[in-house]
């Protein structure tokens, strides 16, 4: 008797891929050292000052008065410097706007009030 076989093919070898670790770069600090809160100077030292005083502002002598007018520094007559013409420059380019504004708003309005005036005076002469 002839049993049925079934001839099964060798198998297909595949290369598998291979995926390497994940790394990470962990930041280090360097250490921060804080002084405790009760922290003195030692008692053989001597406290050592320094020179951090800023020069005196000049002042402007006027001999007839005996006066002294503290000058300002040059940031306060820069910062003053910008703010006036950029006050300036802006009234400039923006009057001939609001004088167009003006002159229309004034046109509305007035023709607003003319009208309110006839309706008025037309309801005052039905009364009558």
């Amino acid at each position: 008797m002839e049993l049925p076989t079934i001839t099964v093919p060798e198998p297909i070898i595949i290369d598998t891929v291979s995926i390497p670790l994940p790394t990470a770069d962990v930041p280090s600090y360097k250490m921060m050292i804080v002084p405790p809160s009760d922290l003195e100077r030692p008692e053989d030292t001597e406290e050592i000052k320094t020179e951090t005083e800023t020069p005196p502002p000049p002042k402007l002598d006027i001999p007839v008065l005996d006066i002294q007018l503290p000058l300002p520094t040059a940031e306060v007559v820069a910062t003053a410097t910008y703010a006036a013409v950029a006050a300036v420059a802006t009234t400039t380019l923006a009057t001939p706007f609001f004088d167009q504004i003006k002159k229309k708003l004034q046109k509305f309005i007035q023709g607003k009030i003319n009208k309110w005036k006839e309706n008025h005076l037309q309801k005052k002469k039905e009364k009558d």
